[in-house]
């Protein structure tokens, strides 16, 4: 699943279902395509690819991402002098590789910081083409990428996009598509009823009303509050079943 996310609604704008093979790098230039001048684009280093990047710039859209490994460039001008709490570089660079240099010819910005994962201070580099905003921006702008990480998490998890019940190429695309369509109507009835509690906590009361007379929207805007019209069940009711005593 590759998936264009707005994380201001947790929205999915855009989906792409496809056998795993396709590089995520492969599928990026049409997750973007309806993009407008002066979004963000935040994306993980395994979607990068500098000929993209290069369209994104001349588009009027910025872009923030991690830097390959393997990434050659040369220093143009330094930002920063000395490394500033978490901050240890902040420079305008250009690339050196024959292969990349023609995709990407315009100079962008690097960002060379700590970032605590785990507990632990691991040295992260970022790249932009965005020149003015604050080096601490740049990385919370890639920690907001995160969320994407969050919602594949709910799908999966919540959703149970883990089992499927059909192995054809046509029962796991349906699968995961009613799952997405799931999501969305699950979103929209939090917004409808301003709900207030997780995402994991909607879709268990959903779940256990489903197969009851009532008011979706009446329920979830009386959930957690004491002027509650429904009353809870100490014990289960006993079951009817036709031929039994």
């Amino acid at each position: 699943m590759h998936l264009r996310l707005n994380l201001q609604n947790w929205r999915p704008s855009f989906v792409i279902i496809d056998k795993a093979k396709d590089h995520d790098s492969s599928l990026a230039q049409q997750l973007c395509a309806a993009l407008k001048a002066g979004e963000i684009v935040l994306f993980d280093k395994a979607s990068m690819d500098f000929g993209h990047l290069f369209e994104l710039n001349n588009r009027g859209m910025f872009w923030v991402t991690r830097a390959k490994d393997n990434m050659q460039v040369r220093c143009v001008k330094k930002c920063l002098e000395k490394s500033r709490g978490p901050i240890l570089r902040d420079d305008w660079v250009v690339l050196t590789a024959v292969k990349s240099k023609g995709k990407y010819p315009h100079f962008f910005r690097r960002i060379i910081a700590q970032v605590e994962v785990n507990g632990k201070l691991i040295e992260m580099t970022f790249i932009t083409n965005n020149l003015e905003w604050s080096a601490g921006s740049i990385c919370d702008l890639y920690k907001a990428r995160w969320a994407i990480e969050s919602f594949f998490k709910q799908i999966k998890q919540v959703l149970q996009i883990c089992d499927f019940f059909g192995h054809s190429k046509n029962a796991i695309q349906w699968q995961v598509w009613m799952a997405l369509l799931a999501y969305v109507l699950l979103r929209y009835l939090s917004f409808l009823s301003q709900w207030r509690h997780s995402f994991v906590r909607i879709f268990t009361v959903l779940r256990s009303v489903l197969w009851s007379r009532y008011q979706l929207y009446t329920l979830l805007k009386s959930y957690g509050t004491a002027g509650g019209s429904y009353r809870m069940l100490c014990a289960p009711r006993q079951a009817y079943l036709p031929g039994f005593g």
